[in-house]
């Protein structure tokens, strides 16, 4: 396995402290900032936009994470698709020409990936990772933080590993949600390389971000 890559929740951040937190991610060398963007239709929550996004971007180096929990993704993709060394995923399945929603994030200059939620086979996205830089696996519904583990989403995160290389591609595999302390070595045996960070490890309460994050 390789370096397992650290994105944390922005959502479960707190805003008042957010400056000083993206200052402490910075230091300890964290991948990416996790930034679930929500409509209120495709997910019952309403979450951060665009202009969030730019100021995220504008004041820190650290690359977005950017995860689109939206319909009308084409709409909206050129919005968020063009800061500098973002990765920027949607749902494919509100999506109804999910290559050309690739194709778009691709020529706004960022990474490409795709997001499937639990009950998405993964039969149903098997022609899209030829086309995808990475897959954000949800391992509970999407919308909102704290929920607990899907336990059928772990062995789908080994099929779509073992997926990935039998067709020779290097593709990060992002895990979204319940990513605690106990489920984080499943989630890496299983083939995650990537870890959305939330309120069940990075932002538990009592403990500090710079523990949690060593």
């Amino acid at each position: 396995m390789g370096k397992v890559k650290f994105a944390p929740s922005i959502m479960c951040a707190d805003f008042l402290s957010l400056r000083s937190e993206i200052e402490l991610f910075e230091k300890m060398g964290i991948d990416y900032l996790h930034i679930d963007i929500m409509d209120g239709h495709y997910v019952p929550n309403f979450a951060f936009g665009a202009d969030f996004c730019r100021a995220m971007n504008k004041a820190s180096s650290i690359p977005l994470d950017i995860h689109l929990m939206i319909e009308n993704v084409d709409q909206f993709i050129p919005s968020f698709a063009a800061f500098a060394g973002a990765v920027v995923c949607f749902h494919p399945e509100p999506c109804y020409h999910p290559l050309r929603s690739l194709e778009l994030i691709r020529s706004c200059g960022a990474r490409a990936g795709i997001a499937i939620e639990p009950a998405t086979p993964l039969e149903a996205v098997r022609h899209l990772l030829l086309e995808v830089d990475f897959v954000c696996v949800m391992t509970v519904s999407p919308g909102y933080a704290g929920q607990k583990l899907i336990q059928q989403t772990l062995p789908k995160i080994k099929a779509l590993s073992k997926l990935i290389a039998g067709q020779g591609r290097e593709i990060e595999i992002e895990v979204d949600g319940n990513v605690s302390w106990e489920n984080i070595p499943l989630m890496l045996e299983a083939g995650a390389t990537t870890l959305v960070l939330g309120s069940s490890s990075l932002y538990e309460q009592g403990t500090s971000l710079k523990t949690n994050i060593e």
